[in-house]
C-alpha cells in the first residue's frame, strides 16, 4: 500500500509515497481503508522537526493526523464498528507513527473514530476532523463561551478559525473575526457578526472581548489586554513567543491564556457530527489535492492566506 512519510527533518519536499506493508488490527484495535486526510499545523511541526524530542529521529514517520474512510477490518474486542462503516478519528498526536492518516490504510484504537456524518464526503469529513473538534474543545470546554458574550477569533479564515466562527455563532455569541481584508465576506457568511483586516487593525482599536480564540501565536499580551475583567482567552499555536505569553499570564488568575490541542475520542467525534447534522457547521476546504502530490498541499498550508482547509485525496473515489 502507498504512504505519506517523512524522510528527514525540513521542508515539504522531505515528504516521500512509500510503497509499505498494509498494517493489520490488533485486540480493540480498527483497520481503516483511508478515503481523505487533510493538513493541520501538527503534521508541518513534526515534518519539520519541532517535535523530535517526541517523535524521535528514526524515519521514515507517518504524516497525517486525521482521516476520514471505510472499516476494512476489526480485531478482537471491537464490538461498535462492522467493515463497511464510514468513519472518521485521529491517529495519536504525540507518538510515533511509521503510517498515518495520509495513508491507503491506517490502524487505530477504536476510541479514536466514530461515525462519519452521512451527509457528508469523506473530503468533507476529514476537513473537520481536527479542525472542528479543536474549536469545538476551546469554545465548549476550555473556554466555556456562552450566548451573548463578545468572542475575538485570530486566524479566523484559517481551518480551526472557520469552524469556531460558525459554532460560536451557533450558540448565540457575538463573534468578531480578524483575517486578510479579502476574505471578510467568506467569515461574513459563516456568521462573523464583524470582520477586522488584521493587517491594519491595532489590538487597541478593538474590544473589549468577554473571549478571545488565539490560532496565530504572536502579540498574545496585547490582545489579553483587551479581555474583561473576567475575560478567558486560549491559542492553539505552539511557538515559543506563545509560551513565554502563556507562562507570563498565569499569574493573571481568570485573565490568563491557556494553551489547548485536539485529542479526539469517540464522544468528542459524536459531538461534532451533532453539530454536522443540525446545520450549526460545515467544511471549509481551500483546494484537494492527491496523495502523490501532499508536499504541494504542506506548501500551501504552511504559505497561508487561504480560507478553510488543505484535504488530502487518498482515494480517487473521495
Amino acid at each position: 500500500m502507498k504512504a505519506a512519510q517523512i524522510t528527514g527533518f525540513g521542508a515539504p519536499t522531505a515528504l516521500r509515497i512509500n510503497e509499505v506493508d498494509r498494517p493489520a488490527p490488533g485486540a480493540g484495535e480498527v483497520l481503516i481503508s483511508v478515503e481523505a486526510s487533510s493538513v493541520n499545523g501538527l503534521d508541518t511541526i513534526v515534518r519539520a522537526g519541532g517535535l523530535r524530542v517526541v517523535t524521535g529521529c528514526r524515519f521514515p514517520i507517518g504524516v497525517g493526523l486525521d482521516f476520514a474512510g471505510v472499516v476494512a477490518a476489526t480485531g478482537a474486542d471491537v464490538p461498535r464498528y462492522q467493515v463497511g462503516d464510514r468513519v472518521w478519528g485521529t491517529v495519536h498526536p504525540l507518538r510515533r507513527h511509521s503510517v498515518a492518516g495520509a495513508a491507503e490504510y491506517v490502524v487505530v484504537p477504536a476510541e479514536r473514530i466514530g461515525p462519519a456524518p452521512a451527509d457528508l464526503s469523506p473530503v468533507e469529513s476529514a476537513s473537520l476532523v481536527v479542525a472542528g473538534t479543536t474549536a469545538l474543545i476551546a469554545l465548549r470546554d476550555t473556554l466555556h463561551l456562552t450566548g451573548g458574550e463578545r468572542l475575538l477569533v485570530r486566524g479566523a479564515a484559517g481551518g480551526v478559525g472557520t469552524a469556531a466562527v460558525q459554532l460560536a455563532h451557533a450558540m448565540g455569541a457575538h463573534v468578531t473575526a480578524l483575517c486578510r481584508d479579502r476574505h471578510a465576506g467568506a467569515l461574513r457568511e459563516l456568521g462573523a457578526d464583524e470582520v477586522f483586516d488584521y493587517g491594519s487593525t491595532t489590538p487597541d482599536r478593538i474590544g473589549p472581548f468577554d473571549v478571545i480564540l488565539d490560532t496565530v501565536g504572536s502579540e498574545l499580551n496585547s490582545y489579553r489586554r483587551r479581555l474583561t475583567r473576567e475575560g478567558r482567552m486560549a491559542t492553539i499555536a505552539l511557538s515559543a513567543s506563545s509560551m513565554a505569553a502563556i507562562a507570563a499570564s498565569s499569574v493573571h488568575g481568570a485573565r490568563r491564556i491557556r494553551m489547548l490541542s485536539a485529542n479526539p475520542d469517540t464522544a468528542l467525534l459524536r459531538d461534532l457530527s451533532d453539530h454536522v447534522a443540525s446545520g450549526g457547521l460545515r467544511p471549509v476546504i481551500d483546494s484537494v489535492y492527491p496523495l502523490a502530490d501532499i508536499a504541494s498541499a504542506h506548501q500551501a498550508f504552511e504559505r497561508g492566506g487561504v480560507v478553510g482547509k488543505q484535504v488530502v485525496a487518498v482515494s480517487t473515489d473521495a
